[in-house]
């Protein structure tokens, strides 16, 4: 599989850095363009090799592996799992060290046609899907959505190929209790989101294609009333974001009575989903871009510029503490960043980027 993911990386770049090359030697205008444009190409250049790289180390290891060696990788495994979860669930201090990457960027099948949506692994898989992707493309007006589309690997999901389909929610798009805004998530085989028109969670089970609801306090935005915003533009229809972590789903909202700052709040996920403990913060929601959790701990991102993302902001929910000062860049491959998505099976965060998937490696100490 890593193989596999790294050869379809490097078929996707280099074609890629084909058409950039070409681009500047017909448009170089010997000034500012020119030197973004080998900015970009030397970009590429550096990921190819990383690439390469990678795959060469991949091979290598791959000759000295033998069936006693894969036993032992085995065991570690869940051993680490283990260890991991319990320390994650039970203090939750590990500090989110450095996000690396893009480790895979592609357009999705859909090409540029839906430039809002989410994508990612399901943190609690149903058996036979642990390897499953999914994505939510919004189908209209960049803002809604009636279905979720399912890939039985990375690389299926890559090359277009939708083995498992497309689960439909309802034939209608909108209607009652489907997508609204780009910010889903799954978890548990069941499909989380900002119910149509409401200020609401919606909870869409994927097997039994049934869907249950639970309201959020009074007050709540919703309609684009409180938005993940920048200087220049917000992203409409983000007034809920919906993460998930090693412990469960969580919303991520605003109301006038905290000053249209960021509350959070445990959706326990049963049918119909419940809310369970919440925090205020002092972060103002129109001040962040997107938001996500990993152990417990909420971060949220900014917009730097047009090629870096930073994530800024984490609120600690055993602690209480706040921080403003996380100062970790996040490498754009486009402009606009419409979702986040952590993902514990494999930490990884999973962004949706101008109808464009990308993933970064997530580190802790």
């Amino acid at each position: 599989k890593s193989v596999e993911g790294l050869l379809l990386g490097l078929k996707r770049r280099l074609p890629q850095l084909e058409a950039d090359v070409s681009v500047l030697e017909q448009e170089d205008d010997g000034d500012l363009y020119g030197t973004v444009s080998l900015q970009v190409i030397e970009n590429e250049l550096s990921e190819i090799q990383n690439l390469i790289d990678k795959l060469n180390s991949t091979t290598h290891s791959h000759q000295r592996l033998n069936t006693d060696t894969a036993e032992q990788v085995r065991s570690l495994t869940g051993d680490q799992t283990l260890f991991f979860s319990r320390r994650c669930l039970k203090y939750f201090t590990l500090a989110m060290v450095i996000v690396t990457g893009p480790n895979t960027y592609s357009v999705t099948e859909y090409g540029a046609s839906y430039a809002y949506g989410s994508w990612g692994r399901d943190p609690k898989p149903a058996a036979g899907k642990e390897s499953w992707f999914w994505i939510v493309p919004l189908t209209s007006s960049n803002v809604f959505s009636n279905f979720v589309r399912l890939y039985s690997s990375l690389s299926s999901l890559v090359v277009g190929v939708s083995v498992p389909g497309t689960v439909a929610i309802h034939p209608s798009n909108p209607t009652t209790n489907t997508i609204q805004g780009p910010n889903v998530v799954m978890y548990g085989d069941a499909l989380y989101y900002n119910c149509y028109n409401k200020d609401a969670v919606c909870r869409f089970n994927i097997t039994a294609k049934t869907v249950t609801t639970v309201g959020l306090p009074k007050g709540t935005g919703f309609n684009s009333k409180f938005n993940f915003c920048h200087l220049d533009a917000c992203y409409g229809y983000t007034d809920m974001d919906l993460a998930t972590d090693e412990s469960g789903v969580w919303v991520i909202y605003s109301t006038p009575d905290n000053f249209g700052n960021l509350v959070l709040a445990e959706v326990i996920p049963e049918s119909p989903p419940t809310l369970g403990r919440t925090w205020t913060t002092s972060a103002h929601k129109r001040a962040v871009t997107n938001t996500f959790m990993a152990c417990g701990v909420l971060y949220a991102t900014r917009y730097l510029s047009k090629e870096a993302e930073e994530i800024f902001y984490s609120f600690d929910t055993v602690s209480g503490r706040e921080r403003y000062d996380i100062g970790m860049e996040i490498k754009k491959m486009s402009t606009n960043i419409q979702s986040l998505n952590y993902s514990p099976v494999d930490h990884m965060l999973y962004a949706y980027s101008d109808s464009m998937v990308v993933s970064y490696k997530v580190n802790f100490g």
